[in-house]
């Protein structure tokens, strides 16, 4: 694909005005039980002209103390404005005022091949933010990290390191189409993103609630496969095995029991359990949904209202 340089280059230089650096005093106790204060860092990314930044809550969660550095080195004190654990996004807050802000793109656009760069400011140092180029490897990716599964991922070869999470991910034309993670700790040679529509949600829940609702249907389940269709002899190849239902959850106050299989959520349908999970997150605590499933063999309908997450 043909391009003209200069252009994206000098598009790269714009954005890279809304990157900042953020650094972090996080209390930790020793074997003593002693507080000791531990530094962290990463990036952030300026998503409102009056001092809104969007990061990773994995970056700023339990911090006493947050500095921003923009990227003339001016520092600028923050404070958490919410956080949405689930997405691994959080909202930072600084008192000032005409800062140069990103262009969210829509991430639902995305395609894999797709040229993306990664832009971070690790260090604050002389010079801006860094910048890695790579193209989107794959989407929709379901991650099992040492904070709990993060769903719906943006996969990168752009490098990603520690001090880049929070950063954009910026298509060619400039804007944020994701949200850099170094989550991932035996990640090699590929980086994760959160989608910046989901990021856009989160930011949403904050900014009206303080923090992120999260819904739940309340089932444990595994995706069903030939194999295991086979061996127990269930009459699908796919779909959800329901194995056990949480008590007081939405989806035992609508009857679902074990051994149900969940084939579809409103009008979309499920191959696996991280479709399952993808689509109860999209949705808001309290709107009712319908599940249609099989139970022994014939078609079963479930209507329900999704509650918070405990």
């Amino acid at each position: 694909m043909s391009y003209d340089e200069n252009a994206v280059l000098d598009t790269i230089e714009k954005v890279s005005k809304s990157v900042v650096n953020i650094s972090t005093v996080k209390l930790v106790h020793n074997i003593f039980y002693q507080a000791v204060p531990v530094g962290g860092m990463g990036s952030g990314t300026i998503i409102d002209t009056d001092g809104l930044i969007l990061t990773n809550n994995h970056v700023v969660g339990g911090a006493e103390k947050i500095n921003v550095t923009l990227w003339n080195n001016q520092v600028l004190e923050g404070t958490i404005a919410g956080s949405c654990a689930i997405h691994d996004i959080a909202v930072v807050r600084v008192n000032a005022k005409d800062l140069q802000s990103a262009q969210l793109g829509d991430s639902d656009k995305l395609r894999v091949g797709q040229h993306v760069y990664a832009i971070g400011n690790p260090f604050g140092l002389a010079g801006g933010p860094s910048v890695t180029s790579g193209v989107v490897s794959a989407i929709n990716r379901t991650i099992d990290s040492e904070r709990g599964l993060i769903e719906n991922l943006v996969q990168t070869d752009a490098s990603i390191n520690p001090g880049n999470s929070g950063g954009p991910l910026v298509d060619m034309a400039g804007k944020v189409v994701a949200i850099s993670t170094a989550i991932i700790p035996y990640a090699q040679g590929i980086g994760f993103a959160i989608p910046i529509n989901s990021a856009k949600s989160c930011t949403d829940d904050i900014l009206t609630q303080g923090a992120r609702r999260n819904p739940w249907l309340g089932i444990v389940g595994l995706s069903l496969t030939k194999e295991i269709a086979r061996y127990y002899g269930l009459p699908v190849d796919h779909g959800v095995l329901v194995t056990k239902v949480a008590e007081g959850s939405p989806a035992e106050a609508a009857d679902m029991a074990d051994g149900d299989i969940i084939l579809q959520i409103g009008n979309v349908e499920l191959r696996r359990i991280e479709d399952l999970v993808a689509q109860v997150h999209k949705r808001k605590v309290g709107e009712n949904v319908r599940i249609f499933a099989l139970r022994n063999g014939r078609e079963h309908f479930f209507e329900l209202k999704l509650s918070e997450a405990p």
